[in-house]
């Protein structure tokens, strides 16, 4: 093992071929049926945790898996938690665990006591462009603190009013921020004028806010592919852990590359 992360990333898989399925653990229903395979071996094998995504489950089910997951690496997220979900899982998870709610992201984490997250250096910083684009903002936010990056997030910074955007990009930007996530929705444009202006990626987010012909985000979807500035990413409409997800992974490379740099381990030096 290597920073938490497995040292040969194929190891996961060759056991998996070889039927060795430890790495796998399967949840039954009340009638015996297998309804949930988790995937225990995913951050070893990515650097990505299985999430689980708990909209259309039952809170035993959430409530079940987050316990296995976190019964192996210490933490678990569960993504799209109702309120009421929320509770129930809370109240079926009980003492035991330590159970934190997160609304605004509409996320729960369940974690053994004493456990932190690993911090692994990278920075990411989020921008949203308008209050109703937060929830996905956040998402993506927690997800990347899940995975062991600094965050700083900047809200309500639309073109809609451009100016509000330069002093808190410029913060980030000299907070030395390894990737940019821009959630926006109505016509999306603010990830495409954010990746004209800085010299990191920018993995552009957007989300279902808008008026009729926005079409649940797809307006800001076909913006954001569609950008000329170069250097931008897209995930899909409210994708919140796929960006933050993505954007941990970029940050925390960059920051073990600049650890072996502080060390004299460039290529040259090796």
């Amino acid at each position: 093992m290597t920073d938490g992360l497995e040292a040969r990333p194929f190891d996961a898989l060759r056991r998996a071929l070889a039927d060795e399925p430890e790495g796998i653990a399967e949840l039954g229903s009340e009638r015996g049926a297998a309804t949930v395979r988790l995937d225990l071996d995913r951050r070893a094998r990515t650097g990505i945790p299985e999430f689980v995504h708990a909209e259309h489950k039952a809170a035993e089910t959430v409530a079940a898996a987050l316990v296995r997951l976190a019964e192996r690496s210490g933490r678990a997220l569960a993504s799209r938690v109702s309120p009421e979900m929320g509770e129930r899982v809370e109240a079926l998870i009980g003492p035991d665990w330590v159970v934190e709610r997160h609304p605004v992201a509409r996320a729960l984490t369940v974690s053994r006591p004493g456990v932190e997250i690993v911090k692994r250096g990278g920075r990411v910083g989020i921008i949203a462009a308008g209050t109703s684009d937060v929830p996905v903002a956040a998402e993506a936010a927690l997800v990347a603190r899940e995975m062991g990056s600094e965050v700083r997030e900047v809200y309500d910074v639309g073109v809609a009013g451009l100016h509000r955007l330069v002093r808190p990009l410029e913060g980030l930007m000299g907070w030395s921020v390894d990737v940019l996530i821009a959630a926006a929705g109505m016509d999306g444009a603010l990830p495409s004028v954010v990746a004209g202006l800085v010299d990191v990626p920018v993995i552009g987010l957007p989300t279902p806010v808008g008026y009729g012909v926005g079409a649940q985000g797809m307006g800001a979807l076909t913006t954001m592919l569609q950008s000329c500035a170069p250097g931008l990413a897209v995930v899909n409409i409210d994708n919140g852990v796929g960006a933050g997800s993505t954007a941990a992974l970029i940050a925390n490379r960059v920051a073990a590359a600049r650890r072996a740099v502080e060390r004299g381990e460039e290529s040259g030096d090796r």
